[in-house]
């Protein structure tokens, strides 16, 4: 652990990005995300590695797909209609089974929308905003510290499973600054071993192997061993955070920086003798739908706070399977919930749910 510093959250994600190994970066401006290549810009040259400002978002995301064929930690970074862009490039990664990092610090929307933060791509970042029969591991940090430390863990897990993984912050988390430090000692590229899938060239210059080619007829049995291993993922890799839920007649779900307004609200509505809780998906895929399930055996209802219309909770209520009420509290146009309008609601739904 290193001492407490006070960052930017875009900042800290970058820096955190070159401790965890980060060697290639590409990306193309876009607020609210700009921090972000512009530091990689400043620093990731002292570490031996490549910063390319792409010509688009099309190409950058290709560029990552070639750094990451090598086996290079590669990432890229943008923010919504930016990341709507890079799709395409996203699924061919999913197919080559290419572990990279892809940052979306989320934006108003739908279109080109506000640079206000909001948390709008949430389906197209866990349902997979391309084609085909594809997922990327999303990790939602609430804080400057966890993006900071979160791509280390990205890496890890995509490196693991051989597959893209997606940090989802919004605006207002990656411009916001706060004391943090990173919990990891930085990462030494050259002591992370050689991937054997990884593209080698030999002497005479003709490459080892090949990351992509035309399935045909072998894309059925590609697809089968994908989503078993996705299987696995969902069994093993969710990860959360509780506040008070054992006893709580009412759970707040909330992810990212609505989950921080949430706590607030929990904490005031205990004030007032209410009995609630706060349930955090730190995984937004793989969902943590078998934690939810179980609060929903002992609580009287759930309600998730977004910045957006209403999304997530499509995945809460799948997982509570119709045994409570779920009713969602959304801000969005990037807007932000206040503690105090959330307690509310969660007094009235408690009101409710007796």
């Amino acid at each position: 652990m290193t001492e407490k510093t006070l960052r930017k959250g875009n900042e800290a994600l970058a820096e955190g990005a070159i401790r965890a190994g980060v060697r290639f970066f590409a990306g193309y401006p876009i607020t609210p995300q700009n921090e972000v290549p512009e530091y990689m810009s400043a620093h990731i040259a002292d570490e031996g590695g490549a910063f390319v400002q792409a010509e688009s978002e099309l190409a950058a995301i290709n560029m990552v797909y070639g750094a990451a064929a090598t086996g290079t930690r590669a990432m890229t970074s943008s923010s919504s209609p930016g990341i709507s862009l890079k799709q395409e490039g996203i699924t061919y990664l999913a197919s080559a089974d290419l572990p990279c990092l892809i940052v979306n610090v989320m934006r108003g929307g739908p279109g080109l929308g506000s640079i206000s933060g909001a948390q709008g791509d949430y389906f197209q970042a866990t349902r997979g905003g391309g084609n085909g029969d594809y997922r990327v591991i999303v990790l939602a940090p609430n804080s400057v510290e966890e993006l900071g430390n979160f791509p280390k863990l990205a890496f890890d897990l995509a490196e693991k499973y051989r597959m893209p993984a997606m940090i989802l912050a919004d605006g207002i988390l990656g411009q916001m600054m706060e004391s943090m430090a990173f919990n990891f000692d930085p990462v030494d590229p050259n002591k992370l071993g050689k991937f054997d899938w990884a593209v080698d060239i030999h002497k005479n210059g003709r490459a080892k192997a090949n990351v992509f080619s035309y399935k045909g007829d072998n894309l059925i049995a590609d697809v089968v061993e994908r989503a078993k291993r996705y299987g696995l993922i969902e069994k093993t890799e969710a990860r959360f955070e509780e506040r008070n839920c054992e006893n709580a007649d009412v759970i707040l779900v909330a992810y990212g920086l609505s989950s921080r307004a949430c706590l607030e609200a929990v904490n005031h509505a205990k004030e007032q003798g209410l009995k609630v809780g706060l349930f955090r998906p730190i995984t937004l895929w793989p969902f943590p739908e078998k934690q939810i399930a179980a609060l929903a055996g002992h609580c009287k209802g759930i309600l998730v706070a977004e910045m957006n219309a209403g999304q997530m909770i499509e995945d809460v209520r799948w997982a509570v399977n119709g045994r409570i009420p779920v009713r969602h509290y959304g801000r969005f146009g990037g807007i932000v919930p206040d503690p105090s309008e959330i307690k509310e609601e969660l007094i009235k739904f408690a009101n409710h749910a007796e």
